[in-house]
């Protein structure tokens, strides 16, 4: 197969929505993004694709690895769409604050007030779950019951590992609960109501939670460690954890419009957002030093590091196995940046990148990874 690359920063970057020329932009980060073609063939990522944006414009682009070991095909675009994985949760969460802001669901009355708790084996315990404690991962669940991709996952029993409220402890099944919820006060599926409250809104056109028809074509393929093509990945349900498919610039317009400027939300609800619930430890039983300043906001994380002193970033992450994505936000400065990869090394550049676009030590991937 011949050499893939589409856009190599610089030479066929492109500027669209920008205020300014090229040349305004940081060095510093214009730095960090002529790293990635290197970055991305030392790491094997078939495909990164990522968009930044700043006061100054924003940039966008798409970065193939060179080794031909990879079937990238040739009509892939800054349209192609990717597993966004967790970044499905963000996402969600902005949808339930537009509720919150309208008084159609409170952050602290109990879910179970909603929709039914049938699969729980302790119901007391379900009975105190509220859209907060979902939110900020103070549940006690365990990310999933069973595969939630499995036939047998909508019947399965949701058993609690720790007491509610007691401590951080991440959860998809959280979501899904809180989903059901959802979908029964608007009376519609999860798609359509996402579809109504942020990917109109937002111009996210392609972005869905559940399978579309154009992504047949559209929709990348993801790869694993050893290089083995596993597939678009399609899933049977929407699920407001994990199911969302998107794009870099699609979903950095929410990220700048819905999170960093608030549009559509209150102040206060906006405020709510980005206030830390939780000191999140990620595991309960496990402290590690970089648990130390990553807290928990609502629907996102919070890096509060002493070291940097320019304000703290605001964070998600998204690991569907053979797809990888983050964005990072930094409200003090108005940047933001989204990528999505198709392999399972895709966050393995994570510090020497962040490092570099930054200029701060981030202790994302020690957070993330397990």
């Amino acid at each position: 197969m011949n050499k893939t690359l589409l856009f190599v920063l610089s030479a066929l970057l492109l500027l669209s929505g920008c205020r300014a020329p090229k040349a305004e932009v940081d060095p510093r980060v214009s730095a960090a993004l002529d790293s990635l073609q290197i970055l991305v063939d030392a790491n094997g990522i078939p495909v990164f694709q990522y968009c930044y944006f700043s006061p100054q414009g924003q940039l966008h682009g798409l970065v193939c690895a060179e080794d031909t070991v990879f079937n990238i095909p040739q009509n892939i675009s800054e349209n192609s769409i990717f597993q966004a994985a967790s970044l499905s949760k963000p996402v969600f969460a902005y949808i339930v604050m537009r509720m919150v802001d309208r008084g159609e669901i409170d952050l602290d009355r109990p879910i179970a007030d909603y929709t039914d708790i049938d699969r729980f084996d302790d119901k007391e315990m379900a009975r105190r779950l509220t859209p907060r404690i979902v939110l900020s991962h103070q549940t006690g669940l365990p990310n999933w019951a069973a595969g939630p991709s499995s036939d047998e996952w909508p019947t399965s029993r949701i058993t609690f590992k720790y007491p509610v409220d007691s401590c951080f402890a991440y959860s998809g099944e959280g979501y899904a609960f809180l989903q059901r919820a959802v979908e029964a006060i608007q009376g519609e599926p999860l798609d359509a109501i996402a579809r109504r409250e942020v990917f109109e809104p937002f111009d996210m056109p392609t972005t869905s939670y559940a399978w579309q028809p154009a992504y047949d074509t559209l929709a990348l393929v993801g790869f694993n460690r050893d290089g083995e093509d596993r597939g678009q990945g399609r899933h049977p349900r929407a699920n407001s954890a994990y199911t969302l498919r998107t794009n870099a610039i699609e979903y950095a317009n929410f990220v700048r419009r819905g999170l960093l400027e608030g549009e559509g939300l209150s102040e206060s609800a906006h405020k709510e957002m980005f206030t830390h619930q939780v000191h999140a430890q990620r595991y309960a039983d496990e402290p590690r030093a970089c648990d130390t300043s990553v807290f928990w906001c609502l629907g996102f994380g919070a890096v509060a590091e002493p070291a940097v002193g320019a304000g703290e970033y605001y964070w998600h992450w998204g690991d569907n196995g053979n797809f990888k994505a983050l964005w990072l936000l930094h409200p003090a400065t108005k940047e933001g940046f989204v990528y999505f990869t198709n392999r399972a090394t895709g966050h393995d550049l994570l510090d020497p990148f962040l490092k570099q676009l930054t200029g701060d030590e981030l202790p994302l991937n020690d957070w993330i990874r397990n």
